[in-house]
């Protein structure tokens, strides 16, 4: 501390910014919980989609570009070499394991947009992401740890009301008898 210039208290954060700081917390917590789930299943989809996308030749549907190309999936020519020759994975042909990621790629983000089957979806890419870090690219961890945290946020919370999982629970479909996870108190499940 300088003694011709002392720090004075008006410098240090005033007591005032503690109000400021629990109105920004609760405009933060009034962010809706189903756009957010929106948010997650759009954004895990398209990571999945896109590389689906990079499997398949004869259908092209990306969005982010515009590029269209209806016609009937086919393996690209030279996806199966990369499962042989990269992903080498054990115990599965390389030519099943194309089909199955291909297919994989492609159903389950369809169904997390559209908020159907939600966690089954998230649960099978999980599973996939799982397959990947340990076995493809176990380097890649920073990556496949966001997934993997989209995913379990899908699987733990559902799809919200936004999906066709939250229509058809509102109109009294399935709906889980009890949960392991309690809410907090004052909280809702």
């Amino acid at each position: 501390m300088n003694p011709t210039n002392p720090t004075k208290l008006s410098t240090l954060p005033s007591r005032s910014l503690l109000p400021s700081l629990r109105t920004a917390f609760a405009l933060c917590q009034r962010i809706p919980a189903d756009g957010i789930a929106l948010l997650a299943r759009i954004s895990i989809a398209s990571v999945f989609w896109l590389s689906g996308q990079t499997k398949v030749q004869g259908l092209v549907l990306n969005p982010l570009t515009g590029e269209f190309q209806l016609g009937w999936p086919r393996l690209s020519d030279s996806v199966v070499d990369l499962f042989r020759d990269e992903y080498r994975l054990p115990l599965l042909d390389p030519t099943l394991a194309a089909v199955m990621a291909a297919t994989a790629e492609h159903v389950f983000p369809l169904l997390l947009l559209l908020g159907l089957a939600t966690r089954v979806s998230a649960l099978a890419l999980l599973g996939m992401t799982a397959v990947i870090q340990l076995l493809v690219y176990p380097g890649a961890w920073p990556t496949h740890g966001t997934w993997a945290a989209l995913l379990l946020m899908l699987v733990a919370q559902g799809a919200g009301r936004w999906s066709v999982d939250g229509w058809w629970a509102a109109r009294g479909g399935f709906r889980p008898t009890s949960s392991p996870i309690q809410p907090a108190a004052g909280g809702t499940a």
